[in-house]
């Protein structure tokens, strides 16, 4: 069997002419009864942006880009043979994954033919997408074992080593697939969206009970702005011209004999309160005074 030569340059060129004078023999890959090109983009969770034409003007198989279009080609004739000679339909399906993995790897925008790393990355990309679809690993070497060279060449790696590379993808995806079916399925319930017209900007804490006055606090700097200290031990600041009352500290135990209190303010300061209701800073500086609120 003739090699297994992808001359993208040669098939560009034959894909102009076919297209501009309507002298091949198109048909969608759908005439074989199944939609490979889905079945293959499918696996790899992407939409089939690419046409698949039969037509005699390639001698094998080739991935171009004309007029801005993806486009994979293949030879009936050599596609049935593969198959024939590899005793399995998975190794005409491996021929037009390899030739997507072109597509995929960006190789179809580069300049030049074919070279031995951009086969290799489309070859791992067919054992990849042959294990995801369900075929097994001799089922993904198949058509290399048959129309690959032994020897290496300028353009394509030998046999063997095409082969490991197959073998390689296969096994990746073979692992996602193991590991996945170890693990229970994640939940499929869809995210709930929050109406954002109504949705408040933070969660406050709230609570049943009322909230009492257990004392005033007065600053020595500030003796004219009212502090009171609640029920819920925190530090209300009052704005009477505002009506408005807003948290600035809290009140929390400590394990000092002197100052069994401290209180902590919002930038994490502290202030510490004796016995007799003394507050003083951490010279040791009173600074304000916790009373009896009438």
């Amino acid at each position: 069997m003739k090699r297994f030569r992808l001359y993208r340059q040669i098939a560009s060129y034959l894909m102009v002419l076919w297209l501009a004078v309507g002298s091949a023999s198109a048909q969608s890959a759908a005439s074989g009864q199944r939609d490979v090109l889905r079945e293959i983009t499918d696996v790899v969770g992407l939409k089939p942006r690419f046409e698949l034409r039969a037509t005699s003007e390639v001698q094998n198989a080739a991935a171009v880009v004309y007029g801005g279009k993806r486009y994979l080609l293949y030879n009936p004739q050599f596609v049935g043979a593969v198959n024939r000679a590899g005793r399995t339909d998975w190794a005409g399906i491996s021929i037009l994954a390899h030739e997507m993995g072109h597509h995929l790897n960006g190789h179809t925008l580069k300049a030049g033919g074919s070279n031995p790393t951009d086969e290799l990355e489309a070859d791992e990309f067919s054992g990849f997408v042959l294990r995801k679809m369900g075929a097994s690993l001799a089922q993904a070497q198949a058509a290399m074992a048959v129309v690959s060279d032994d020897e290496a060449s300028p353009t394509h790696p030998g046999r063997s080593t095409r082969l490991t590379s197959i073998g390689e993808g296969w096994q990746r995806a073979n692992q996602q697939i193991l590991a996945s079916a170890r693990v229970a399925a994640p939940s499929a319930a869809p995210a709930v969206l929050a109406n954002r017209a109504t949705a408040p900007v933070r969660t406050v804490a709230t609570s049943a009970s009322p909230v009492s006055i257990l004392g005033k606090i007065t600053f020595r700097n500030n003796p004219d702005i009212p502090y009171y200290l609640t029920n819920r031990l925190n530090v209300v600041k009052i704005d009477p011209e505002e009506r408005t009352a807003q948290v600035v500290g809290r009140i929390t135990r400590s394990e000092s004999i002197n100052y069994p209190y401290v209180l902590v303010d919002g930038q994490q300061r502290r202030l510490y309160i004796s016995k007799t209701g003394g507050i003083f800073d951490n010279y040791g500086r009173q600074v304000a005074m916790l009373s009896d609120p009438s």
